[in-house]
Order: structure tokens, then C-alpha cells, then sequence
């Protein structure tokens, strides 16, 4: 069996535990030196993971947007940029939302197998749509993105995927960004939400690092043993080699 992807989970929150204002309100949690810090760890990976919720919320583009990096990710023999991946139960996606339309990367979208065939009529090829079984899992969704070469996932959002990630042990470094603001807002979106997590008093997160960056500080948890694993070398991909430009 393929060994499931080394998993970076990568978020940003106020002091009190948020990820944003309350909707339609955004809130910028970071600075531009940790969006760049941010840029950097994106271009160490296979592929960037959003939930549905934020792909409908933000409409993330999901792409590396140093042309220095996606030019030393070339050199290496890696796709300009990593792949995109998103899971939904829904199957409410926008068509239209940057996730499809910006870069030329590859894109995968899981859902429930009953929900498969139709997302595929509406998003018409835009990405490969990946049925799996009634409910998808993170576990699921890890073994398949294995066998298709994913060694490195950077999952950055929303709180309901960041809940399933942590509460199935299924993350091997969390970075947590906290922003020096309070949000206060009972609506707002939380980190996590409740969840049966293995890190409790009783089993504590090593602290692997901590950084200042501006007025920011980034925290930096080892959740397993494979934490800072050397990124390994892909096969070109000609397709992507194609189009180094962050569209």
C-alpha cells in the first residue's frame, strides 16, 4: 500500500480562536511576510486542499505566486505549481470560482459517490471528480491522492476540514499563525470545532518551533513522526511545465 501524504495543516487565527469575522465581514489574520512565508511552504508541496465552504467563501486561488519559485519548483522536476483539491458533500461548487479557472494545475474534487456523477455533468472537465463511498473521509481522501503520485498535502482551511484532519490523527504538522487582534464575534468561524482531538492535557503538541513574523507569530506543532520530512523529488509533468504564469 502507498504511504498516505505527509499532511501540513496551515492556518491563521485571531487571539481568540477565529479564522474570520462574521460573514460577510472578512478579516486579513495575517501580514504580507507570512503571505509570503506562506507562498514558500505552498511551493514545498504536491497540492493545496480547501473545504467547499471556503472555496464558496473566499474563492481561493490556491496558486504559488513567486515566478522565482514556481520557476525552482521547474528546475526540480515538478509541476510549476501544486495541484488543487477540494472535498464537498454537497456538491455545490461555482463553476466559475478561481479554483477551476486560475493556473494550469491539476484539480481533484471528492465527494459521495451519490453526489459524483452529476458534479461531473456540471463542472464539464474542469477537475477530476472522485467518488467515494457514502461519506468522504479525510482517511479516503488521503490513500486516493497517494496513489496518484500526492506525497506532500498542505491543507489550509476551512475549520470544518481542519476539525476532521486533527480529530483522525491525521496530521503530521500543524502551523498556527495567531494574529495580535480579537474577533469577538460569536458567528464568526472558529479554528475547530468540537471534535474528540488525540493532543489533550494529557497528551500534549510538541512545540517544534516558534517565529516572530512582523506582528505576527507562527507556531510550529510536530503531530507525528515523520514532522519535517525532506520534500521529495516528483517527475516533470509536461502538461503543467507548460504554463509557469500564476493566471
Amino acid at each position: 500500500m502507498t504511504e498516505r501524504p505527509y499532511v501540513t495543516l496551515s492556518c491563521a487565527m485571531s487571539i481568540d480562536g477565529y479564522l474570520d469575522g462574521d460573514p460577510p465581514r472578512r478579516l486579513a489574520m495575517s501580514n504580507a511576510a507570512d503571505f509570503d512565508r506562506v507562498d514558500e511552504v505552498r511551493a514545498g508541496h504536491d497540492a493545496i486542499m480547501v473545504g467547499a465552504s471556503t472555496l464558496r467563501r473566499d474563492n481561493p486561488r490556491l496558486l504559488v505566486r513567486s515566478a522565482e519559485r514556481r520557476m525552482r519548483r521547474v528546475e526540480a522536476g515538478m509541476p510549476a505549481g501544486p495541484a488543487k483539491v477540494t472535498v464537498t458533500s454537497s456538491g455545490d461548487l461555482p463553476r466559475d470560482a478561481a479554483f477551476f479557472t486560475a493556473g494550469d494545475v491539476d484539480r481533484y474534487v471528492y465527494a459521495p459517490v451519490a453526489r459524483a456523477r452529476r458534479l461531473r455533468s456540471r463542472i464539464a472537465g474542469a477537475a477530476t471528480v472522485v467518488g467515494l463511498g457514502e461519506r468522504v473521509t479525510m482517511a479516503a481522501v488521503l490513500d486516493d491522492l497517494a496513489d496518484r503520485g500526492i506525497r506532500r498535502l498542505m491543507v489550509e482551511g476551512g475549520g470544518q476540514l481542519l476539525t476532521q484532519f486533527l480529530a483522525d490523527d491525521l496530521v503530521d504538522e500543524l502551523q498556527l499563525v495567531i494574529a495580535p487582534f480579537f474577533v469577538g464575534e460569536s458567528r464568526a468561524p472558529r479554528v475547530v470545532g468540537p471534535g474528540a482531538f488525540p493532543w489533550t492535557a494529557a497528551r500534549r503538541a510538541p512545540l517544534a518551533e516558534t517565529r516572530q513574523v512582523g506582528d505576527v507569530v507562527l507556531l510550529r506543532y510536530a503531530l507525528s513522526e515523520r514532522f519535517g520530512r525532506p520534500a521529495p523529488v516528483l517527475r516533470a509533468q509536461p502538461r503543467q511545465l507548460a504554463t509557469l504564469g500564476a493566471r
